[in-house]
């Protein structure tokens, strides 16, 4: 009896290495899980890749070994237009006055506008600059006054809740003097509605996910070359982003998981009797740091 008396703490010692042993081995194995299970850090990638209507897609993973461009791609000679000194003053003068004078626009005529204008100020859009040239964006055109009368139901039912519910008195408030609320009219008399779709990944050929880079802010570049486009041909619009809205409305359009809502624009001219804020907009001074 005293021979296992003196043996205990031998066995206890024993016991506490091996219970160590264990449990690191454990920590181990999950710590090499998880890095294997957490994607790389890519700041380039929108790491919102659901909208909450794709609960059942699976995230497979990106192929990272082939992206689908083409390695041998030809350069061409570059042909640049070089203007003198004064045509350039002239024409940056000119165009300053030209998109200073859009204004956001919510009173809109159903009266209507050439297709053909509607193709060009989209092709403009889709000169923009985008990470490797991914072009991650969609441009979905609705003219059809059932559909956009759709889109209205579901922008006004989200937007009322957004108002009374989840923007907050200070945002509301904000937008009191701006008189602007849920009810959306533009969005059934404008003759088009444009909804622009940001392509948070593509597909290869292969069905593996191909990387966007910097998909947002090369699909928010479009869309101000887009308002620039639109103020070019005498068309009027408002930005909208409505909050809560994307996945009902991807899905009434019948766009694929990997897009999301970026931005709608109601575009048309405005009716005759159409009201603006009496805004200013902030001088050179406030808005240029020159070094």
């Amino acid at each position: 009896m005293v021979f296992f008396s003196s043996l205990t703490p031998v066995f206890i010692a024993i016991i506490c290495v091996l219970i160590g042993v264990i449990l690191k081995k454990n920590n181990g194995e999950r710590g090499k899980h998880e890095t294997k299970s957490k994607p790389p850090s890519r700041p380039w990638v929108d790491e919102d890749l659901k909208d909450g209507s794709d609960h059942q897609v699976e995230e497979e993973e990106v192929d990272e070994e082939w992206q689908g461009f083409d390695e041998n791609i030809a350069h061409v000679p570059f042909t640049a237009e070089r203007y003198s000194e004064a045509e350039m003053i002239n024409r940056s003068q000119e165009f300053y006055k030209l998109l200073n004078k859009r204004r956001s626009v919510r009173f809109l005529s159903d009266e209507p506008v050439p297709r053909e204008v509607i193709d060009n100020v989209i092709r403009t859009a889709g000169t923009s600059p985008s990470g490797a040239h991914t072009e991650p964006w969609t441009f979905v055109v609705v003219q059809d006054p059932d559909l956009k009368h759709k889109i209205r139901e579901i922008v006004e039912e989200e937007e009322e809740i957004n108002y009374k519910k989840r923007m907050g008195d200070r945002w509301v408030n904000d937008l009191k003097r701006l008189r602007t609320n849920w009810i959306k009219e533009y969005l059934d008399t404008a003759p088009y509605l444009i909804l622009i779709f940001k392509q948070v990944y593509g597909r290869l050929p292969n069905g593996k996910k191909k990387t966007h880079y910097y998909n947002e802010i090369s699909v928010s570049i479009a869309c101000g070359i887009l308002l620039a486009a639109l103020q070019n041909a005498g068309l009027y619009t408002v930005t909208s982003t409505p909050l809560n809205c994307g996945p009902q409305l991807r899905v009434l359009l019948q766009r694929p998981t990997n897009e999301k809502l970026l931005l709608l624009l109601p575009v048309g001219y405005p009716k005759k009797d159409a009201t603006v804020p009496a805004l200013t907009r902030k001088p050179l001074e406030d808005i240029m740091v020159f070094m």
